[in-house]
């Protein structure tokens, strides 16, 4: 140390630290006369004292003067320097680089200025210091201090024409730095990031699309800062990268597809726009590069098909299809159990358009990896069960389609069916609301009588006697009037012809006994008079209740449709079908004679043509009112024709027991709705009668036509 005294004169000390600017200016001019003189000399042992003189009393003094004659002190000594201050680099730059973080902004500005002189000389040598220049003059652009500001910012630009001009730097290094700065929320330090990613990425040498993936996430974050300038530049800075991908012969799409989909997600509009135009790009120039992020990136895309903006809408749509046609095997890593698992979560989405293309893709697979989607089929079936229940039309005929196409298997079949009639139990309202619509669909898309004998089969057994009832009169409805079960119809129309009709008959006999309107309308569809005089016969007060009426005025309005038009035709010759004409006037009878069904039946009972009538054998047996009295070799069918023991279809089937059983079932129901009524009325008893709660009273004309029709007699 000594000998730096010994060197510099005790004035130039002295003024170096001297609170007027051009006093210390003067003495950094001595300062760097004398260290060019020792460099002349070689003698940088003493040059090495000087700079050590300057650091330690100066650059790290406690007086603000001394810090700021120290950095010019430093810059003259570098200037002095010239060629040769690359080998005292190390004992240069650290000292100002550590006034960067002074607590005066003035010793903060000289730093800048002083750090700014000693790039102009060394130049290249400089590198070797640059990430803890970026790391200060990252800090340093935030700066509270607008001068300090300004003098980082005439630093960064020298700084960067020194790196895009050397061969020594090293992006490798850098890298981790810019990584770990992105995230910051600070509007001064993104710009600054943004211009380092700008500059490096027009360097030929420096391949900075190799590195995107480190930070392409942050360059996202910038898209939604509320300074415009920043989100232009960041858009600026991604517009261009994206042309590169597009003119480079190999990138890594996986590492960018991840962040992108999160991106996707974003709930600022410009990024979310922003991401899809890449994930767009991306499936067109990655192809089968990208079958192990099919999952990801289908997550991204489904929910952005339902965004509000149409341009982000329009890409979805567009990607969409593009990644569709991308045909991945199993074995090529296409995952589809986590294809499966993203659409069915999306199957949740509140919106249409989301939970339509969902489906889509469930279906797609279907087609393409029927096997691999029976293996997740657990993972699925219950959210497809639940999107029957679905409030668009269009969402619940796409799960029928999917259900259909599974069903093509018996045990899926069956699963399905069983599934579709617990969610009916379960909710009444989907039945209601959804059942006609989803019993068509299926009976469409699979064999619609392979459906009936299904849901039969089940209902047959059926515990929950009060649902069986409302869902067999539901399909008896579906049954007797929509068009994708013409064909079942014509079969049953024939049973007394048909063995494949008599045995559709007898398989839908059990759970159709269930409702005695549906036995009926089974009957007059199968033209099993004689039976449907019977079933109406056999019915006591207790089954005579508005429920009954109300599914009666449904079927005296349905023998006016052209379903039953063969019925009406039936009626010309009624010496032929007495048992039909017994059984509508048994209807007649039970209708109260005031309801509006009880004047269309007998409206068109008044025009059947009485010349036909004849006192023979059949309507002697007729008016007898059993239709099974005789036993014997022969049986009198429906026409009025003997038919000898010759293997008649009617044979086959023991009325009488099938009579029994529907009067037993009805038995179960009676049963149930007195203890229904009689639970009521215990409830009613234990809680007390409620003052405010009115008399119930007869609802409709209906009810009281019934109970003037049971005091004096039918019509």
């Amino acid at each position: 140390m000594a000998d730096a005294h010994s060197v510099v004169p005790a004035s130039v000390l002295r003024n170096l630290s001297d609170k007027l600017y051009e006093k210390r200016k003067n003495a950094a001019l001595e300062v760097e006369g004398i260290v060019k003189q020792l460099a002349a000399l070689g003698d940088h042992e003493k040059i090495s004292a000087v700079i050590s003189l300057l650091t330690t009393e100066y650059t790290y003094s406690p007086q603000a003067n001394h810090r700021k004659g120290g950095l010019i002190g430093l810059a003259a000594a570098t200037v002095g320097l010239t060629s040769e201050a690359s080998q005292h680099l190390e004992q240069i730059v650290p000292p100002v680089l550590n006034s960067f973080s002074d607590q005066d902004s003035r010793v903060r500005y000289y730093a800048c200025e002083a750090l700014y002189n000693i790039a102009k000389v060394v130049r290249g040598d400089f590198i070797i210091f640059f990430n803890q220049i970026f790391d200060a003059l990252c800090k340093l652009s935030a700066d509270s201090a607008a001068n300090v500001q300004s003098a980082a910012h005439l630093l960064d630009r020298l700084v960067k024409d020194i790196v895009t001009e050397s061969d020594q730097f090293s992006i490798e290094e850098f890298i981790p730095l810019l990584r770990e700065r992105m995230n910051v929320l600070n509007p001064y330090v993104r710009q600054f990031l943004v211009g380092w990613i700008t500059v490096l990425d027009s360097v030929p040498d420096i391949d900075m699309l190799g590195f995107l993936p480190d930070f392409l996430d942050g360059l996202f974050n910038m898209l939604s800062d509320s300074s415009h300038e920043i989100r232009q530049q960041a858009d600026s800075a991604l517009s261009e990268f994206l042309q590169e991908i597009k003119n480079s012969p190999s990138v890594d799409y996986g590492r960018m597809a991840e962040i992108l989909v999160q991106r996707a997600a974003s709930p600022d509009e410009f990024t979310r726009l922003t991401a899809m135009t890449w994930i767009n790009e991306f499936v067109k120039l990655g192809g089968d590069q990208l079958v192990p992020y099919y999952a990801d990136i289908l997550g991204a895309i489904l929910p952005c098909m339902s965004d509000k903006e149409e341009k982000i809408r329009g890409f979805a749509r567009e990607t969409n299809e593009e990644l569709r046609s991308i045909k991945g095997e199993p074995e090529e890593a296409f995952n589809v159990g986590a294809i499966l698992s993203i659409a069915r979560r999306q199957l949740d989405s509140e919106w249409e358009a989301t939970r339509i293309e969902a489906l889509h893709w469930i279906s797609t697979l279907l087609d393409r990896h029927r096997s691999e989607v029976l293996c997740f089929l657990n993972d699925i079936f219950d959210t497809l069960l639940k999107a029957l229940a679905d409030s668009s039309d269009e969402v619940v005929l796409l799960v029928l389609d999917i259900h259909a196409c599974i069903a093509q298997d018996p045990q899926h079949f069956s699963q399905l069916v069983v599934f579709l009639v617990q969610n009916f139990r379960i909710d009444h309202s989907l039945l209601e609301r959804r059942g006609a619509l989803i019993i068509r669909r299926l009976c469409d898309l699979l064999d619609a009588e392979r459906v009936y004998r299904e849901l039969s089969s089940i209902l047959e057994g059926e515990a929950d006697l009060e649902f069986a009832c409302i869902m067999v009169q539901a399909l008896n409805l579906i049954l007797l009037t929509s068009s994708e079960l013409s064909e079942i119809r014509k079969l049953l129309k024939q049973s007394l012809a048909n063995a494949a009709g008599k045995d559709l008959f007898v398989a839908l006999y059990a759970s159709w006994s269930h409702s005695p309107m549906a036995i009926i309308s089974l009957c007059l569809l199968a033209q099993m008079y004689p039976h449907a005089s019977a079933v109406i016969q056999s019915l006591v007060e207790e089954d005579i209740n508005v429920k009954f009426l109300v599914q009666l005025d449904k079927l005296i309005r349905l023998l006016e449709t052209p379903i039953f038009a063969h019925l009406r035709l039936q009626l010309l010759e009624p010496g032929r079908y007495v048992w039909l004409l017994k059984a509508l006037y048994g209807l007649l009878m039970l209708l109260p004679q005031q309801s509006a069904a009880f004047k269309i039946l007998q409206t068109r009972l008044k025009t059947v043509p009485t010349y036909s009538f004849n006192a023979g054998d059949q309507l002697k047996h007729a008016l007898s009112g059993n239709p099974y009295s005789h036993h014997g070799a022969s049986q009198i069918t429906e026409d009025g024709n003997k038919n000898l023991n010759n293997g008649n279809v009617q044979n086959d089937i023991n009325f009488t027991s099938w009579l029994e059983q529907f009067e037993q079932i009805q038995r179960q129901h009676r049963l149930l709705a007195k203890s229904q009524a009689q639970s009521r009325n215990n409830s009613l008893l234990k809680d007390g009668p409620k003052a405010e709660e009115p008399r119930q009273l007869p609802t409709s004309n209906t009810n009281r036509a019934v109970s003037r029709s049971s005091k004096r007699g039918p019509g």
